[in-house]
């Protein structure tokens, strides 16, 4: 299996991102994750297209709280990048964050999922709720047995025709309603340098099934009736301007898991509300687990 790893100085001097790098090694694939603080983990889980940079604003409030793990996926961030597109598959990224959490030991977490942090997250809360105790749920979704919205699958499609010149910072960029600077978009785009070193970041919209004969189908219905009786706590925060998943979903969310509390709107938060309002997302999350 070739391997692209991206050269450290890419991430040299990115803005609000200063944590020392943690390195953790899974099937011959070194994982890069952050780790601040004390307490009961904190395990922030990322997506599409991005990586524990996108974190950033929360950390300082949750690493107050509670021991921050921040992991980038296989093919993501400062961690290892298989080269050959079939190795993503959603097991396979679901099998090395069960590693890792094994490898770090990690229980009483609380999981906070974002993106296709979500189906990893709640599959892990799932399967283990020995380790899981608590979910935040921001702005994601998992398949239900019906086909993404238009909006999902002209992502999907805008991906595929940009193929390896697709820029993940110029699309964080045009899809939050707050002004990026060059320098964070430059943050979101650091892992990628080159074409082959893309493969995971291309593959992550393919993984999403459109249809139960999708091979990630079955697994994920599963995983969504077992939220409707797992036994943990959440909090679901949504952006109120998310062109593809509405306050809605995070409504279906709050009724779906039994311990979850009300879903909150976050005024001014798109889809990447950690970018848009990170500090306010932050905050609210370490209040609860204070509470």
């Amino acid at each position: 299996m070739e391997v692209y790893r991206t050269p450290d100085e890419r991430f040299e001097g990115l803005p609000g991102y200063a944590w020392e790098p943690n390195y953790t090694e899974i099937d011959g694939l070194r994982i890069h994750y952050l780790d601040e603080g004390q307490g009961d983990p904190v395990l922030l889980l990322h997506g599409e297209p991005t990586w524990s940079f996108l974190y950033r604003k929360l950390i300082p409030a949750l690493s107050g709280v509670g021991r921050v793990v921040a992991p980038d996926y296989a093919g993501f961030g400062r961690s290892d990048k298989p080269t050959e597109r079939g190795w993503y598959t959603h097991d396979r990224h679901f099998e090395v964050l069960e590693r890792f959490v094994e490898q770090l030991d990690l229980r009483r977490v609380t999981a906070v999922v974002h993106d296709w942090g979500g189906p990893l997250g709640f599959r892990l809360a799932v399967e283990h709720p020995e380790r899981i105790a608590r979910l935040v749920v921001l702005n994601t979704g998992i398949y239900s047995g019906r086909p993404p919205g238009e909006a999902w699958m002209q992502f999907r499609a805008f991906v595929r025709r940009l193929d390896t010149d697709f820029q993940p910072g110029q699309l964080i960029r045009i899809t939050c309603p707050t002004e990026l600077t060059d320098e964070v978009v430059a943050g979101y785009d650091a892992p990628w340098p080159t074409p082959e070193s893309k493969a995971g970041v291309l593959m992550f919209p393919e993984l999403v099934p459109d249809s139960d004969e999708h091979p990630s189908a079955a697994k994920m219905l599963e995983v969504r009736e077992g939220l409707k009786t797992w036994p943990g706590r959440a909090l679901v925060l949504w952006g109120d301007s998310d062109p593809v998943f509405s306050p809605r979903v995070g409504e279906r969310f709050a009724e779906l898991i039994p311990g979850a509390e009300p879903s909150e709107v976050i005024e001014g938060g798109g889809h990447f509300l950690q970018e848009d309002r990170g500090e306010v997302v932050g905050e609210r999350i370490a209040r609860w687990l204070s509470a």
